[in-house]
């Protein structure tokens, strides 16, 4: 891996197909994936016991398959991505933890399936040991600890610290182990993930936390989780993360707490966002280009439904042009905004966070060229909305040079089915 990305402001292809083939063949707006982004990614992590993606971030049934096949596990937050795993053959064998269940609730679906299927739970939550123990008891479970810091590249995405709703506060450890006590709860593994593009001066900070909660805990702890948060970069000037300093970190954690316990501890790590975000892009076409006052607005048929992180973080996504004729490289660079369809002012691609609208330097544009948002495969189609009735764009995965529909464009039959007009 490099250790910066590079960024062009002109594409022609996406994993040697046309941009201009898959926007003819697919329609727009569309995501297409790269599965040997993923392949790579997915290598990159060969050190770790444990790989297991956090769904959350690209969930579709064929890119889960493909991680299957490459050995990776996962966990689901939801009942949903309980029945998704399911569905992409993960197995519910209790003895092979290929699903776990990690949130900070349990609402009733979860735990019935949970219970049904005797899943593996990462707690987040004190109540959690308790419900579990009450329908399962003698169960084994891991706690994610909130350490009582945090780190993001957006406050929303901070998982750590007094502010976060997530994990189990790093103080009430006694009386998670109390609570499990009283059903016969075994604690056999801790997680901790402190948010998204952590650096490795936090990750060191993480690992000590980590030590003092386990040995805390006691030996009983089996496993731990570096958790996820791995950056990926959006810029050029960001650069990837070091993972064999990485992976130390965490590897010299463990041997410790293996020593210490007088049996191996497993280290398991749980990416999203780097397994996925580099392989995605989301094609548009441009629909209107229009000055308004100093701007330069390029409009495309794709909103905030589609691709909803520059609305609620201010997040930067590489853009680039796709020319229906010629070679977008070729022509006069100009600052643009570039926005979808919505009936919102929010409905910017190029904003910061706050709202505030920025505008990108690109190839002049014309009504039917192809706006490429790039790095667009982590939380990009899994949040996208059905908002001023929009339907939700079809997905396609480039594998072996063939692109192949992974879902189908939503209709207006699928817009409108579950609703009901009362006599």
């Amino acid at each position: 891996m490099t250790n910066s990305p590079s960024f062009s402001t002109s594409r022609n292809s996406i994993a040697g197909i046309a941009v201009t083939d898959l926007a003819e063949r697919f329609g727009t707006p569309v995501y297409v994936y790269d599965q040997q982004v993923i392949d790579r990614r997915i290598a990159e992590l060969k050190d770790f016991d444990v790989v297991r993606y956090a769904q959350k971030a690209c969930g579709n049934l064929a890119i889960l398959d493909r991680m299957r096949k490459k050995g990776v596990v996962v966990d689901a937050v939801s009942a949903g991505e309980i029945h998704r795993a399911m569905a992409a053959g993960y197995s519910t064998d209790p003895g092979k933890h290929e699903i776990v269940y990690t949130a900070d609730i349990f609402d009733r679906e979860a735990l019935d399936l949970v219970v049904k299927h005797s899943l593996p739970v990462n707690c987040g939550s004190p109540d959690m040991i308790s419900q579990l123990g009450e329908r399962r008891p003698g169960a084994d479970v891991t706690l994610r600890i909130n350490p009582g810091f945090g780190h993001g590249h957006s406050q929303k995405t901070n998982t750590g610290g007094q502010q976060s709703k997530h994990g189990i506060w790093h103080t009430q450890i006694d009386e998670c182990l109390r609570r499990a006590d009283q059903t016969g709860v075994t604690v056999t593994g801790l997680h901790m993930h402190i948010g998204s593009g952590t650096d490795l001066e936090h990750l060191s900070e993480v690992c000590d936390a980590m030590e003092r909660t386990a040995k805390e805990v006691g030996r009983t702890v089996k496993t731990i989780s570096a958790g996820g948060g791995l950056p990926v970069p959006y810029k050029a000037d960001e650069e990837y993360v070091d993972l064999g300093r990485y992976y130390q970190l965490w590897d010299a954690t463990r041997t410790r707490l293996s020593e210490e316990f007088g049996h191996p501890v497993a280290l398991e790590i749980e990416p999203g966002r780097f397994l996925s975000a580099e392989s995605g892009f989301l094609i548009a076409e441009v629909r209107s280009v229009k000055q308004v006052g100093e701007n330069h607005f390029v409009l495309v048929d794709a909103g905030f439904n589609d691709l909803a992180r520059p609305v609620m973080y201010g997040a930067y996504h590489p853009i680039s042009v796709a020319a229906r004729s010629g070679d977008a490289s070729e022509r006069e660079q100009v600052d643009v905004v570039v926005g979808g369809p919505l009936c919102e002012s929010g409905d910017i691609f190029t904003q910061r966070e706050g709202g505030y609208v920025d505008s990108r330097s690109l190839p002049m544009t014309r009504v039917g060229d192809l706006i490429v948002l790039e790095n667009a495969g982590a939380y990009g189609f899994v949040m996208a909305s059905n908002y001023n009735s929009k339907t939700r764009a079809a997905e396609v995965l480039i594998e072996g040079g063939e692109a192949k529909l992974i879902r189908n464009r939503e209709t207006f039959d699928d817009l409108v089915r579950g609703e009901v007009i009362p006599d």
